[in-house]
């Protein structure tokens, strides 16, 4: 089945089974390798990429699901040299340790900046009404979806604050 997808800035033309996932098309037919793949079940994250701005796990969709649709994966955020402000914290940081999750970790943080920026709320803001303040418990719950196996998260949590502290 052919799928016409924008990745990373790049219009690209799958023609693949329609079962195969996004996480499948990005590693194995388009040769994207930053994204991860962890459990293969929505479970750890490793797997997240953006899809029109949106953070989703690649690996619970299916790639025909996106035609038309614009991808970003880890890839498309920096690069060596270049970094994007999230990329150059986590190393600053030490959010990174193994390195396997941080893929994930990086793609959700920089859709999760972005919604904290709408005010959308979590499940632990406390005052829905009113712009969310990114707390550690914020930063936490928010990124719940993505797990690290190294237990980075006081490094990554850092990472995070300090790109927000830099968008206010």
């Amino acid at each position: 089945m052919k799928t016409d997808l924008t990745i990373n800035g790049e219009a690209r033309t799958l023609d693949a089974d329609p079962r195969t996932t996004l996480l499948d098309a990005l590693r194995t037919h388009l040769r994207l390798t930053g994204t991860k793949k962890g459990c293969d079940h929505g479970q750890c994250g490793a797997c997240t990429v953006l899809v029109n701005g949106r953070r989703i796990n690649s690996c619970l969709t299916l790639a025909c699901m996106h035609d038309g649709d614009e991808i970003t994966t880890i890839e498309g955020l920096g690069e060596p040299g270049d970094l994007s402000p999230l990329q150059r914290a986590f190393v600053t940081h030490d959010g990174y340790q193994c390195g396997y999750c941080t893929p994930g970790q990086i793609c959700s943080a920089t859709a999760m900046l972005e919604e904290a920026k709408a005010g959308w709320p979590s499940h632990v803001t406390d005052d829905v009404t009113s712009a969310p303040e990114l707390t550690d418990a914020e930063i936490s719950e928010r990124m719940s979806g993505n797990l690290c196996r190294c237990s980075a998260y006081p490094n990554i949590v850092d990472a995070i604050r300090e790109v927000w502290k830099d968008k206010q």
